[in-house]
């Protein structure tokens, strides 16, 4: 059910607690790491370009800490989580890439699985020791046109479609999230697993869908474009502060987006077994594992 109209102005204090946001150098992430700043976390922004996120530091009242990460290498995420100490109370993995080209990640991984997928697993699964709240991870609601293909994740036997392997990364996201949230029951941890999505918000990750052709693409971007980014990120936000049960994953609603909602997830986003099959696959892929 959807709440009132709401904004970031009553998120509780976040005074003492540490937060990352992944991405946090335009777009959703910046408005993310403005608000929970405002709010009195400590939030670190954990970006691919150090320089373009310290401009975004620079104009956020509140503690805040640049520090590099390149979600589409492996040794750079290993390199953050080493060089991390201390407790984490939310981490939000909101960094992503959207309908790019055909490419390979540092590790020969299908760029958009590679980075939006892979990178915030191996993220995740390195950081969890020293998460004491919550993981929140972003996933799109295009993610309905998704399907695993467990031997073919990468795009090394089919043609390339760019939006087909988008929807593939964020439906992995949602599964990611749903064998997590198991395992951390499993395991007694009081830690929780969200997701979150934007709906429809104008943002740089928007960049390479002008490019591409066809009557829903261009139907899509027509509608995507619509929104700002304050709005996008009100149900992460949520997601990130307020009590809503692991598992859940929080969408816009209302004309702008002003009332976040705990979403219901379809019967392909808590595939059960899937979401097994494909963390056995991530891990094997990343060889990184559940602490």
């Amino acid at each position: 059910m959807a709440t009132e109209k709401w904004t970031p102005a009553p998120l509780p204090d976040l005074s003492g607690r540490t937060v990352v946001v992944t991405g946090a150098s335009s777009g959703l992430g910046a408005v993310t790491a403005r608000e929970l700043a405002r709010a009195g976390a400590r939030v670190v922004l954990a970006v691919r370009n150090p320089g373009k996120g310290q401009s975004v530091a620079d104009g956020i009242a509140g503690k805040t800490e640049v520090r590099a990460l390149d979600l589409g290498n492996l040794a750079s995420v290993q390199a953050f989580a080493d060089s991390w100490s201390g407790p984490l109370d939310i981490l939000i993995n909101n960094a992503g890439i959207m309908g790019v080209p055909q490419g390979r990640t540092a590790d020969g991984f299908e760029l958009q699985f590679g980075t939006n997928h892979l990178g915030h697993f191996a993220l995740t699964n390195l950081l969890l020791p020293h998460i004491t709240d919550r993981i929140v991870t972003l996933s799109s609601g295009l993610s309905f046109m998704g399907r695993i293909h467990l031997d073919d994740l990468n795009w090394q036997n089919r043609p390339y479609k760019p939006m087909r392997a988008y929807a593939q990364s964020k439906l992995a996201n949602l599964l990611f999230t749903v064998e997590l949230q198991r395992r951390l029951g499993e395991a007694g941890s009081s830690v929780r697993a969200l997701n979150a999505h934007p709906g429809v918000a104008t943002t740089p990750l928007d960049q390479h869908l002008r490019g591409l052709t066809g009557a829903f693409t261009r139907f899509s971007y027509r509608f995507y474009a619509q929104k700002k980014a304050e709005y996008g990120a009100l149900p992460i936000l949520y997601a990130a502060t307020q009590d809503v049960p692991g598992g859940s994953y929080i969408g816009p609603s209302g004309r702008d987006g002003e009332r976040p909602r705990i979403e219901k997830r379809s019967a392909r986003d808590t595939d059960a077994t899937m979401a097994r099959r494909l963390w056995d696959r991530s891990e094997e892929l990343t060889r990184v594992y559940f602490a």
